[in-house]
């Protein structure tokens, strides 16, 4: 990696016209690939490959479980970073009083309405839900569904008897924490991204020191046979076995939004068949190289969430795709 001049003057340039991506690909991370990605051993990273006669349907099909009156957007999100991230067909399934929101934000998605309570979902959509995961590859619970009854109806019974991999994130976290769930009781496999304070409900403590915390996660994660993604600064990737600090991301990123797309790119990642410890892994780094590259041209106060979404792209360019 190069030092933050440097990278400013990279992106000045790129920005410009005078450099092309791989030539602003090589100046970051260093000697680019004949493919123009960067070698394996410069980042150690992989990127799913994709063969030349695939169709979408071959790509991975994930679903987002969330969104509500108010934030729609949370759901959108996670939903476009699948997209951006690879998948071949996402669906978001959210309240009918907010089908309307989450459809402005891109013609892409397919944004289907489920049965609504005041603007969250509705006790009668649980069953809704349930039939239309089996469509799925891979479900993302929980971006901008708010903490209700019925959400915790419908994380208790995709956490539990989901047989599909399930990402949980934001109020699914919350609304199974609310319920007093076993997290060591689900049928497939679990990623989990909760930020220090959703963690800490998960546990039921309040410890904040954030070395501990960390001590804290590997261990649950273990426990539960699960992987986890303690976000935060350097945020730490965990299946109880092994543990990783992603290298990439700035302060700029803390800014809402950012991590309903961890969601949906970590999804999108397990759904076009890494592992789970891959595509969180995978996941994080490519989440916060975007953001370092958006924050290269926008500066870091200036940052949306949704600039990451313009930037991924070049992020996924310098991650060398998988044999």
């Amino acid at each position: 990696m190069i030092n933050r001049h440097d990278f400013q003057q990279a992106a000045r340039h790129f920005r410009s016209g005078r450099l092309s991506l791989n030539e602003f690909t090589e100046r970051v991370f260093g000697p680019v690939a004949p493919d123009g990605q960067a070698p394996a051993e410069e980042t150690g990273y992989r990127f799913p490959r994709r063969k030349e006669d695939a169709h979408k349907g071959d790509l991975g099909r994930v679903l987002v479980v969330g969104g509500s009156v108010g934030m729609a957007g949370a759901a959108a999100l996670a939903g476009q970073a699948a997209l951006r991230t690879g998948s071949g067909l996402v669906q978001v399934m959210t309240p009918a009083d907010a089908q309307a929101q989450v459809a402005a934000f891109s013609a892409c998605l397919m944004v289907l309405p489920v049965a609504t309570d005041g603007g969250f979902f509705g006790e009668a959509s649980v069953e809704q839900i349930l039939q239309q995961c089996e469509w799925a590859d891979v479900v993302a619970l929980g971006p901008g569904m708010g903490r209700t009854a019925a959400g915790q109806q419908i994380a208790c019974q995709l956490y539990e008897a989901l047989p599909q991999p399930l990402v949980v994130d934001a109020d699914g976290l919350n609304n199974l924490a609310d319920a007093g769930v076993d997290f060591s009781a689900h049928q497939g496999e679990r990623i989990l991204t909760p930020h220090p304070g959703e963690f800490q409900r998960l546990i039921g403590q309040t410890e904040s020191d954030r070395q501990k915390l960390e001590a804290l996660a590997v261990d649950w994660a273990a426990r539960h046979e699960l992987t986890l993604i303690l976000k935060g600064h350097r945020s730490l990737v965990t299946d109880g076995q092994q543990q990783v600090h992603n290298p990439t991301g700035n302060s700029g990123m803390a800014t809402a939004g950012c991590g309903d797309l961890l969601t949906g790119i970590v999804a999108s990642l397990w759904g076009q068949g890494l592992k789970p410890w891959e595509a969180s892994r995978t996941g994080c780094y490519l989440h916060g190289l975007a953001g370092d590259l958006a924050a290269g041209k926008m500066g870091k106060a200036s940052l949306l969430a949704s600039d990451l979404l313009t930037w991924l792209p070049a992020a996924i360019d310098s991650v060398e795709s998988n044999v």
